[in-house]
C-alpha cells in the first residue's frame, strides 16, 4: 500500500497497559466510526506502511482509541512503534454528502466565482494554517482562497467544480 492510496488517521501517543496496549491521539471529526477496526497501516521507518491487524478496539476519553494489536503485547513492542502514524486506505473513508468534502476529494476542481466565473483549477489544499486554503492555479499564478461557509457556496461533485464567493478584492489581488 502507498501513503498516496491513504489518509492520516492519527498517531500512538502513549501506551495504556503493560500487555501492549497504546493510545492513538486520531484526526477525525468522528472517532466513533473508528472503533471497530480490523487493521491499521503503521508507517514505519524508511516511509513504509506496514499492516497491522487489531485483536481489540475501542474510544478512550474523546478523541484518543485504544489499540489492541495482535503483533504489540509488551511493552517493548509498544515502545518500537511509540510517535508512529497511522493510514488506512482512501477506500475508508466515510462518504460525504453536500457541500462536505475531503481536501483530497477537491485536487483539480475548477473554482468558480459569483463575480469572476472560473478562477482556476485546485491543485492543493494548505491545512498548515489556522485556516485551511485552497491553492488555485490561474495560468500559471497561483491564487489563495480560504476554505470558509461564507466563501463556499456550493460543491460540484458531478461537474468537478466548487462555487465561491469571494471577498472583494481578493482575486484582483492575484491576478491584477
Amino acid at each position: 500500500m502507498r501513503k498516496e492510496d491513504c489518509f492520516y488517521l492519527g498517531k500512538i501517543v502513549s501506551k495504556y497497559s503493560f500487555k501492549g496496549e497504546v493510545l492513538v491521539k486520531l484526526d477525525a471529526d468522528e472517532p466513533e466510526i473508528y472503533e471497530n477496526m480490523e487493521s491499521v497501516f503503521v508507517l514505519m521507518k524508511g516511509n513504509t506502511l506496514v499492516p497491522f491487524f487489531i485483536d481489540r478496539c475501542r474510544l478512550h476519553k474523546s478523541e484518543l482509541l485504544r489499540i489492541d494489536f495482535e503483533e504489540v503485547k509488551d511493552e517493548a513492542a509498544a515502545n518500537r512503534i511509540m510517535g508512529h502514524e497511522l493510514y488506512l486506505p482512501l477506500s475508508a473513508l466515510p462518504k460525504l454528502e453536500g457541500d462536505k468534502f475531503y481536501f483530497h476529494e477537491v485536487i483539480g476542481f475548477d473554482v468558480l466565482d459569483e463575480v469572476h466565473g472560473n478562477i482556476g483549477k485546485i491543485t492543493g489544499v494548505n491545512d498548515s494554517t489556522s485556516q485551511a486554503i485552497f491553492e488555485i492555479d490561474k495560468d500559471g499564478k497561483e491564487i489563495l482562497v480560504p476554505i470558509i461557509d461564507q466563501i463556499v457556496k456550493k460543491v460540484d461533485r458531478d461537474n468537478k467544480a466548487i462555487h465561491v464567493s469571494t471577498p472583494d478584492g481578493l482575486v484582483e489581488l492575484y491576478l491584477g
